[in-house]
C-alpha cells in the first residue's frame, strides 16, 4: 500500500471534471439524445447475439435480463470502448484531498489498495474514469470488492479485460440491490389533458393512475402489477414526454443516482430488446444548464422561501420540487422545469419582493 500511496500524483483535471458531471448539468434534451441513439442500439442488438448463452446463464443466477445489462454497459464504456484513462489511484487520491466528498473518496482510495492486494489488477494498470470508476461497467473499489465475481475461472476478478466476469459482476451488484425478476424499469405513458402535474414524482398505485387517466402509448391500460406502486416522471418538463417507474427503477437508482441516467438505461434497455423510439419527442431547448444559471435560480427560490438547497448550480431532486412549489403558486404549469417562462416568473417575482 505504502509503495502505491507514494507514487499517486494530484490531478486538477480530476476536480474540473468533479464539478461538471452532465447528470446535473445537461438537459434532458442534451443527455438523452448522446445516449440512447441507432448506432448503440444497434451494437447493443448486436452483442445481444453475440453473448446469448452467457447473458441467458446471468439471467439464470440472477434475474437480470440480458439487455438491461447490455444497456448499463453500453451507457458506463459504450461496450467497452472507453474504459477511462486516468490512473484511480491518482483520481481518488485527488478526490480524497477535496473538501466536497473526501471521507466518501477517502474510503474509495483504500478499497481500491485491497483490490491491488488482493492481485485483481497491478496498481500501474488501475485506471478507469475521474471518479474511480474501473472497468467495462465502471465499478467503484467498494463494489468490486463486493460484487465482482470470476465467472470465466482464470481466478481472477477480471473488470477490464473480461466481458464475462463484467457482465456477471453487474448482474451480481443489481441483485444485491434488489433487482426484481420479471419486472421492467418503467415505460413511457400518456397523460389526459389537464392531467395534474402537481402528482409528479408522487409514488401511488398502479390502479391509482389508472383511475386518473395514464395510459400506455398506445392509449391502452397500464397492466395491473399487484400490490406494484409506481411514480411518474417527466424529465424535459410538461412538453415532453412522460414515463411511470416501478421498482427496479429504484435499483438503477442504486446503481447512479440520476433520474436521467436510470431513464436512459430503462429506454435504451427497451430498444435493445426491440422496442421503438419514443412516441412523443423531447422538445427543443438548451443542452445544459450553465451553473451560475441554476446557482442564480436556487439563490431566487431561496430569497421567496421556497428552500431548494445549497446554491450549488446542480439541478436535483431538492431543487426541482422547490421551482414546482414556484411555478403552483404563480398559476404555471407545475413541472419543476426551469422553461424561460418559469425564471421569467421568478426574476419578476424576485423584484416584486424588493
Amino acid at each position: 500500500m505504502e509503495s502505491v500511496l507514494g507514487n499517486v500524483r494530484e490531478s486538477e483535471r480530476v476536480i474540473e471534471l468533479d464539478r461538471s458531471q452532465p447528470e446535473f448539468t445537461s438537459t434532458f434534451a442534451g443527455y438523452y439524445p448522446l445516449r440512447v441513439n441507432d448506432q448503440r442500439v444497434r451494437r447493443g442488438r448486436e452483442l445481444l447475439q453475440q453473448h446469448e448463452q452467457l447473458l441467458i446463464t446471468i439471467q439464470r443466477n440472477t434475474g437480470v435480463p440480458p439487455h438491461y445489462l447490455l444497456a448499463f454497459w453500453g451507457l458506463e464504456t459504450n461496450f467497452g470502448g472507453y474504459l477511462g484513462d486516468h490512473s484511480v489511484p491518482d483520481a481518488l487520491a485527488t478526490l480524497a484531498c477535496d473538501s466536497r466528498r473526501s471521507d466518501y473518496f477517502s474510503g474509495e482510495l483504500m478499497n481500491a489498495l485491497r483490490v491491488i492486494e488482493r492481485g485483481d489488477v497491478a496498481a500501474a494498470d488501475m485506471t478507469g474514469s475521474w471518479a474511480g470508476a474501473m472497468g467495462n461497467m465502471q465499478f467503484m473499489p467498494s463494489n468490486y470488492l463486493k460484487h465482482a465475481v470470476d465467472a470465466d475461472g482464470d481466478g481472477k476478478r477480471d473488470l477490464w479485460g473480461s466481458t464475462a466476469d463484467a457482465l456477471a459482476s453487474a448482474g451480481h451488484f443489481l441483485k444485491a440491490l434488489g433487482w426484481q425478476a420479471g419486472l421492467r424499469w418503467g415505460r413511457e405513458v400518456r397523460l389526459p389533458e389537464g392531467f395534474d402535474l402537481a402528482l409528479l414524482g408522487e409514488r401511488k398505485s398502479i390502479a391509482f393512475w389508472a383511475e386518473r387517466g395514464v395510459r400506455n402509448t398506445a392509449g391502452d391500460l397500464l397492466p395491473n402489477l399487484e400490490e406494484e406502486e409506481a411514480t411518474l416522471l417527466m424529465p424535459a418538463g410538461h412538453a415532453g414526454p412522460a414515463f411511470i417507474t416501478y421498482a427496479n427503477f429504484d435499483v438503477i437508482m442504486g446503481w447512479n443516482r440520476s433520474e436521467f441516467y436510470a431513464i436512459t438505461v430503462g429506454r435504451l434497455a427497451d430498444r435493445i430488446s426491440g422496442g421503438g423510439r419514443l412516441a412523443r419527442a423531447i422538445p427543443e431547448g438548451p443542452k445544459r444548464w450553465p451553473l451560475e444559471d441554476i446557482a442564480e435560480l436556487q439563490t431566487q427560490l431561496d430569497a421567496l422561501g421556497y428552500e431548494p438547497g445549497k446554491a450549488d448550480g446542480r439541478f436535483g431532486p431538492a431543487t426541482r420540487a422547490s421551482l414546482a412549489r414556484f411555478q403552483a403558486d404563480v398559476g404555471l404549469p407545475q413541472d419543476g422545469y426551469p422553461d424561460e417562462t418559469t425564471r421569467k416568473a421568478l426574476r419578476a417575482a424576485e423584484r416584486a419582493k424588493r
